[in-house]
């Protein structure tokens, strides 16, 4: 019998679950030795004087065993805000049981809720269960769009004007 998932807007007390699952998710996209994130930061991110995402936990079986991590974004052409999806994990042991579509239905509740007109996530090509899960409930990919991304010392460069 499966036990019944709680999905709760995290709080500050939560920033060390939210960093322990942010790495797992890291380890599992194999990206584990680009996390440069610390409680402090992941603090000051969500619960700061000016909060730029929230996260939701799922908890089972008195475990925190998932989150989706996400914030608000716009669209130009609807006119209306939308929510992006930036992180969803559910740990391996806890998977198979609903906990991934509890914690995004909750997240498409909230986009509801909200007035968005969309809500938006990317996920890595090579995760064939993630995307085959996405097309079971409804999302597209969006082909025609490529995401760009600055980091490091081209952002710098590019705040300062530099020629590249």
């Amino acid at each position: 019998m499966t036990s019944a998932v709680d999905i709760r807007a995290a709080t500050r007390g939560d920033v060390p679950v939210i960093l322990t699952l942010i790495r797992a998710l890291a380890e599992y996209e194999r990206l584990l030795d680009q996390v440069v994130a610390d409680e402090a930061s992941i603090e000051v991110a969500l619960f700061g004087e000016r909060p730029y995402a929230e996260a939701l936990i799922a908890r089972c079986d008195d475990r925190d065993v998932g989150f989706a991590l996400f914030f608000h974004n716009f669209s130009t052409f609807l006119g209306r805000p939308g929510l992006y999806l930036e992180d969803l994990f559910v740990v391996p042991q806890a998977r198979d049981r609903g906990i991934g579509k509890a914690l995004l239905a909750r997240v498409a509740a909230l986009a509801v809720e909200r007035g968005c007109g969309r809500m938006e996530w990317a996920v890595l090509d090579w995760n064939r269960p993630a995307i085959d899960f996405y097309r079971h409930i409804g999302a597209r990919p969006l082909d025609e769009w490529i995401v760009n991304r600055l980091t490091g010392d081209d952002l710098q460069a590019l705040a300062r004007c530099d020629d590249r």
